[in-house]
């Protein structure tokens, strides 16, 4: 889809982010203001600082509140009538899962529930895009990529938490979507998404920005992982196209979607660690910090054909590119530059590609 296209459906329409204070939410809130969406956001409150949502200061309608109080979600739809929900707000943090389970299944299965029930009190909802990972997906580390018709699967909780979502998701558009008129959900899955603002904890390049501003060792735990590795505007332009996709065709397109990088843009833990560095401008400094009491997948790989044929979506930045951006972002960041209109300038850089 051209770009004039897309501004020209997302003018005015009412669009609900939640999660929209995270790291990807922040991006899409962003992008779909310059494209003149009614914005409105659900979230609960940044939880680093900085932060990219308060670096961009949105100043949209929102209501800061945690996915799991039902009735506060509900008074945000009945309030807003949002027309299309991208839904982000989910605890996203491997290792965190280890640390807290129970509340990683309370918020990102147990949210899926709240979120489906005010859509389904919210007659103005006609598109749901929930956004979920790659990470949903059986892993048995066989090197195939995988396709959105492969068996969910999760060796830690945050993996089996999202399989569990897109198990949910699927169930919901079987029995409560299939009438004329019901809104359409697809669910998408993306790689490992970088991208200037990400401060997390456990982000390979969140981690090393910090590590090159106080000048001290990146300290990698998998150094040799294979990872699909992408930008963040990439995963969120598919986001985009496939909700303009299911508002005017509606079912054809309410299925599950990868979002990836082409195949030869993948690169291991320590590559993008190593070219990190010599885009900062520092000497490569990496002590290797292996750890036994988490399992993390060595090999992730996405298929991407649905989407690039389907779609008419296609990764625009290899991962050159994508670092390049990244890193170049945090310096702009470092240096006090305007980083909302350094944000809009790689939006628009990456959509005149």
């Amino acid at each position: 889809m051209a770009i004039d296209k897309l501004q020209s459906f997302y003018r005015n329409k009412r669009v609900l982010v939640t999660g929209h204070t995270g790291f990807k939410g922040s991006w899409l809130c962003l992008w779909l203001k310059e494209l003149g969406a009614e914005l409105s956001g659900y979230s609960l409150p940044p939880n680093t600082n900085p932060n990219l949502y308060s670096i961009l200061n949105l100043g949209i309608p929102e209501t800061l509140a945690d996915i799991n109080n039902k009735q506060s979600l509900i008074k945000h739809f009945q309030e807003y009538q949002p027309e299309i929900v991208f839904h982000l707000a989910a605890q996203p943090l491997v290792r965190e899962s280890y640390n807290d389970p129970i509340g990683t299944f309370q918020t990102n299965v147990a949210g899926i529930w709240n979120l489906l029930d005010a859509i389904d009190k919210t007659p103005s909802v006609k598109t749901i895009i929930v956004v979920t990972t790659d990470k949903c997906y059986r892993n048995q580390a066989t090197g195939i990529p995988f396709v959105e018709t492969d068996s969910m699967g999760g060796h830690d909780p945050y993996s089996a938490s999202k399989a569990c979502v897109e198990i949910i998701c699927e169930s919901w558009r079987s029995s409560f979507l299939s009438e004329y008129g019901k809104p359409s959900l697809a669910t998408v899955r993306a790689g490992n998404v970088v991208g200037g603002g990400d401060w997390a904890t456990d982000r390979l390049l969140s981690d090393c920005i910090k590590s090159f501003i106080a000048k001290q060792p990146i300290k990698l735990r998998y150094p040799n992982a294979l990872r699909p590795w992408q930008h963040v505007l990439e995963a969120l332009y598919g986001y985009m196209i496939l909700a303009e996709k299911l508002y005017s065709f509606g079912d054809d397109f309410a299925e599950a979607w990868n979002f990836g990088p082409k195949v030869d843009n993948q690169a291991t833990v320590n590559d993008i660690a190593s070219m990190a560095a010599e885009l900062w401008g520092i000497e490569n400094m990496i002590e290797y910090q292996i750890l036994n009491n988490f399992h993390e997948a060595d090999l992730l790989r996405l298929d991407i054909t649905k989407s690039t044929t389907r779609l008419d979506w296609a990764p625009q930045w290899d991962i050159r590119q994508t670092l390049v951006e990244t890193v170049d972002w945090y310096k702009k960041w470092h240096q006090g530059s305007d980083m909302v209109e350094h944000s809009l300038s790689q939006i628009k850089r990456y959509t005149i590609n």
